[in-house]
C-alpha cells in the first residue's frame, strides 16, 4: 500500500463530472489498483476513489504533478499535485481476514451443512469462498443454477449489506460465477439493513441458530 499526503485538486471525469478543490488530503493507492482520496473527517469513507481495475499514470500529459487513474470503462480520476507531504509505500502481505466471533462461525458451518435450508434445491460450492478483499461466506448455487454469495452475521445491520454489496461486485466480474446474487443472513436483521438490502436486491434470511442444529423446527425464514 502507497500513502501519499498532499495539497492537491481532484476533477473526476465519467458518467458524471465532480470538482475538489485544493486542499491537504490522503491518497491511498493499494495492491488491488484501486485509489482513495480521503479528508480527516468522514470515517472511513473516501470523498473520491476508483475501484479496481484501472491504471494510475503519475505524470501524465507532461506533467509531473498531474496523477491520471482510469478504470476499465474510460473514467477519469485526475490528481493535481501542489506539494507533496508525505510519500510512503507499505508491504502489507496476505490478509487473514475478518476473524467471526463463535456464533458466526458456527452459524456458517451449520448453514453449509444445511444448505437445502435456504430453499429446495441449493447445493454448496464453498465456504470461505476467497475474493480480492476477503471471503465470502457461503458460496452456493439455488435450484435454477444461480451462484448465490451468502454474508452471515450474529446481527444483521447496514455495514454487513455494504460488506456483502462490495463481495457481489466482484464477483459478478468472473463470467464463470455470473450473475451472482445475495443473501444477507443473520439471527436478527435491523430494519435500515433490510431496507437497504432490499434497495440493492439482496435477499435477507433470518437464521434460528437452534433449528439449524436440530433443534425444534427447522425451517428458515426467508424474505
Amino acid at each position: 500500500m502507497r500513502l501519499v499526503i498532499a495539497r492537491c485538486s481532484v476533477d473526476y471525469a465519467g458518467r458524471l463530472t465532480a470538482h475538489l478543490p485544493s486542499a491537504p488530503r490522503l491518497i491511498l493507492v493499494k495492491a488491488d489498483g484501486s485509489v482513495s482520496i480521503h479528508a480527516d473527517d468522514r470515517a472511513y469513507k473516501p470523498l473520491n476513489w476508483m475501484s479496481p481495475p484501472c491504471t494510475l499514470k503519475e505524470g501524465a500529459d507532461g506533467d509531473e504533478g498531474v496523477w491520471t487513474v482510469i478504470n476499465k470503462a474510460g473514467e477519469k480520476l485526475i490528481i493535481t499535485m501542489e506539494e507533496i507531504l508525505h510519500d510512503s509505500s507499505h508491504e502489507l502481505g496476505v490478509d487473514p481476514g475478518l476473524i467471526k466471533d463463535g456464533v458466526e462461525a458456527h452459524l456458517q458451518e451449520l448453514l453449509a451443512d444445511r444448505i437445502e435450508t435456504l430453499g429446495e434445491g441449493y447445493s454448496l460450492i464453498r465456504r470461505e469462498y476467497m475474493t480480492a478483499i476477503g471471503p465470502v461466506d457461503i458460496l452456493c448455487r439455488d435450484a435454477e443454477g444461480q451462484t448465490v454469495a451468502v454474508e452471515i452475521k450474529r446481527r444483521g445491520e447496514i455495514d454487513g449489506v455494504e460488506q456483502l454489496t462490495r463481495y457481489l461486485e466482484l464477483l459478478n466480474r468472473d463470467p464463470h460465477l455470473a450473475p451472482v446474487r445475495g443473501i444477507f443472513a443473520a439471527q436478527e436483521i435491523k430494519p435500515q439493513a433490510r431496507v437497504l438490502a432490499t434497495d440493492r436486491g439482496i435477499g435477507c434470511a433470518v437464521l434460528d441458530y437452534d433449528a439449524l442444529r436440530g433443534i425444534e423446527d427447522d425451517k428458515l425464514r426467508l424474505f
